[in-house]
């Protein structure tokens, strides 16, 4: 018999919690506190989200990151970190707009598992974080968001209905919870 989203959602969001270390997010939680301060995302806070992600960084978009003055990619990300929070949007729009600011920085032009961790970090009560494992837990659910321009916002789109649907079976999650979850879940 096959489970329902929520059901399986829930168990894998205590398994994450019963297998992740409570330090793992420490990093992510340095990089809200200065986005939260600063307002922008320098090049030391994507160093950091690099790090917390655990993607490698000897990538030529990486390169040509370093070679930009940081206050040209404050400037892009203080407009990304603006839109991700500007709860006049709806989430999927804000959640667009943010992830096509980010797209004219090396490195961000296209997937989502970078541009996603500056969006969590810009916006952690409004945003989640998409990398292939998410991907693979939407797949165990049966919901196909498909990659093509756009996917971020057809992404978050997802996520929203899921977090309605967890916080109406009683859990009081957001996003990054549903994320974690997803994530878990397509290990």
């Amino acid at each position: 018999m096959t489970m329902s989203p929520v059901t399986e959602l829930a168990e894998a969001r205590t398994a994450y919690l019963a297998a992740v270390s409570p330090f793992y997010d420490e990093t992510l939680a340095a990089v809200i506190e200065a986005v939260a301060s600063s307002g922008s995302i320098g090049k030391a806070d994507i160093g950091a989200l690099l790090f917390w992600k655990r993607l490698r960084a000897d990538t030529p978009w990486v390169t040509t990151l370093h070679a930009l003055p940081d206050a040209q990619v404050r400037d892009v990300t203080a407009r990304a970190v603006s839109q991700a929070r500007d709860v006049t949007l709806s989430l999927p729009e804000a959640a667009l707009q943010a992830r096509s600011t980010l797209a004219v920085l090396p490195g961000f032009r296209s997937g989502d598992p970078m541009a996603s961790a500056l969006l969590v970090a810009a916006a952690p009560e409004r945003m989640a974080v998409y990398d292939r494992r998410a991907g693979h837990g939407l797949q165990i659910l049966g919901i196909d968001v498909p990659l093509r321009h756009g996917h971020y916002g057809r992404y978050m789109a997802v996520v929203e209905h899921l977090t309605k649907q967890m916080n109406a079976a009683g859990h009081a999650w957001n996003p990054r919870t549903v994320d974690t979850a997803l994530f878990w879940l397509g290990r």
